[in-house]
């Protein structure tokens, strides 16, 4: 009973660590991880035949790398100013050495004293310009885009999860002549759990937001290739579809063929033909940003209602001391600061009739306007900080000034019967 009690937690622990194991394997494979190359600032050509004979096999080869970087040359300035072959200038060889940045070789084949082979030529973008005529970078490009590629094989759709071709081919594309700003993903670290192909469906636009924001793009393009083979190992039918936009709208496609070794170089020609659907689309102003991929904006938040502001104290809190003999010094001071203006309330705080007494006055002004006040009473005034010491110059208090005299207003004059008649002219009689 006991071994039955503890035998499925311990299956349990075995399963969880199979599974973290298998997953832990699935993201360690060798079988995952294309580098890109970086290619954003060369400019390729491809495609140049060169069949040379020569003394010895190197100098045959020299001599082939030679023709292929002048060829190179004159068919690169004649794609980028529309002109023909013949057209192009004529550059010494000190000069192709320069400014050829590599040589690719497709296919060679080298004899004892011949060299026959396919190349590619690729030209540093800054060293070439002004040769070509053009500006380095002068190019419009598109804003950066999110490029996940998608294999449909037997009714299996893979993206970066396992290395393919269609993945090859597009770690291998040559981006320096696109006008779209690509970023490639390489299938390394957490790629295959963010992008896969099942992601691409996903409608969500907070996902999408997270996903671009993470790998620094600001649209999503979806390369897909729809792999048929006549049987295994056989010829391959290939549909190759371009989407754009979280919603995978489809804006082209294409179908190749190719045999069984020639499906690495048909994936090549397939992503060289999707990069001008996405180039002639963003021509057309197709490759607008979705608007949903924006962050909505915040809410209207009510608008707060203004307090009035709190009344301006007017008044100034000062404490008044007051040293006399006796209490007749007290209430002379009570009694002038009463009489001041500006004095709103005079509170007695502490009285001492034979030593210092504390008053609490509420003045409309500066405690310097106050002690010159009461010094204009005849009061001998210190001031510091809130606090006006007064007292006497002698043993008596200073006398309160009279109140001002009250003018009387003018009375009513009411004019008198017999002064009325008196200033009438008297009446003639008959």
């Amino acid at each position: 009973m006991l071994a039955r009690r503890f035998a499925l937690p311990f299956l349990l622990l075995l399963a969880a660590v199979g599974i973290g194991g298998a997953l832990y394997a699935q993201l360690e494979s060798n079988d995952r991880g294309i580098l890109p190359l970086d290619t954003s600032n060369t400019l390729e050509i491809t495609g140049i035949h060169v069949d040379v004979g020569g003394p010895d096999a190197q100098s045959a080869r020299l001599a082939g790398w030679r023709i292929a970087q002048r060829q190179g040359f004159k068919m690169l300035w004649a794609k980028m100013h529309n002109a023909p072959v013949s057209e192009a200038p004529n550059l010494p060889d000190s000069t192709l050495d320069q400014i050829v940045s590599s040589i690719d070789v497709e296919h060679d084949l080298i004899g004892p004293n011949r060299y026959i082979a396919d190349l590619g030529i690729q030209f540093d973008r800054d060293l070439a310009a002004p040769f070509l005529g053009v500006e380095a970078g002068a190019a419009q490009h598109s804003q950066p885009m999110l490029l996940i590629p998608i294999t449909v094989s037997a009714g299996t759709a893979t993206s970066v999860e396992l290395k393919n071709a269609w993945q090859r081919a597009w770690a291998q594309f040559h981006t320096a002549q696109s006008p779209i700003t690509y970023v490639r993903i390489s299938g390394m670290g957490a790629d295959p759990l963010l992008i896969n192909a099942a992601l691409t469906h996903r409608p969500g636009r907070g996902w999408w937001r997270n996903l671009l924001d993470m790998y620094g793009a600001s649209d999503i393009l979806v390369a897909e290739v729809q792999l048929q083979r006549l049987y295994p190992g056989g010829p391959a039918r290939a549909r190759f579809i371009a989407r754009h936009g979280p919603d995978d709208e489809i804006i082209g496609g294409f179908t190749l063929t190719a045999n069984s070794e020639g499906i690495p170089a048909m994936m090549a020609q397939g992503a060289v033909r999707i990069d001008q659907i996405f180039a002639g689309a963003m021509a057309a102003g197709r490759l607008t940003r979705d608007p949903s991929l924006n962050l909505p904006p915040p809410p209207v938040l009510p608008q707060p209602v203004e307090k009035p502001a709190a009344p301006v104290k007017q008044f100034t809190a000062i404490q008044v001391q007051v040293t006399g003999n006796n209490v007749i010094f007290y209430n002379f001071a009570m009694a002038h600061l009463r009489t001041l203006p500006g004095v709103q309330s005079a509170t007695p705080q502490q009285i001492n009739p034979g030593g210092t007494s504390y008053i609490l006055v509420s003045y409309k002004g500066s405690i310097a306007q106050l002690a010159a006040a009461l010094a204009a009473r005849g009061w001998l005034v210190e001031s510091a900080g809130t606090v006006v010491k007064i007292h006497a110059s002698g043993d008596k208090p200073p006398p309160i000034p009279p109140p001002p005299p009250v003018v009387p207003a003018p009375a009513a004059t009411t004019p008198q019967p017999g002064a009325q008649a008196a200033a009438q002219p008297p009446k003639a009689e008959p």
